[in-house]
């Protein structure tokens, strides 16, 4: 069971790596269409940013959850 929760853990910790990454990378794509124009392409990348954010806290929230479950075994 520990080491499934574990596996859990460092799996939910990547992607929230990833999901910050994804996010930050929408924002500065939604910089450069502000400087290019083209409000459409804005509000899509926007959307693209809290959609990233969102999950980067579902998948902190998911983190959390195992965290409290390997010390509640550990003790």
């Amino acid at each position: 069971m520990r080491t499934v929760l574990v596996i859990l853990l460092i799996a939910a910790m990547v992607m929230v790596v990833v999901s910050l990454v994804r996010g930050v990378i929408a924002f500065l794509q939604s910089y450069r269409a502000d400087i290019d124009s083209g409000a459409e392409r804005q509000k899509e990348m926007q959307l693209q940013q809290n959609r990233m954010m969102m999950a980067r806290i579902k998948y902190q929230a998911l983190a959390i959850v195992a965290v409290v479950v390997l010390l509640m075994i550990a003790s």
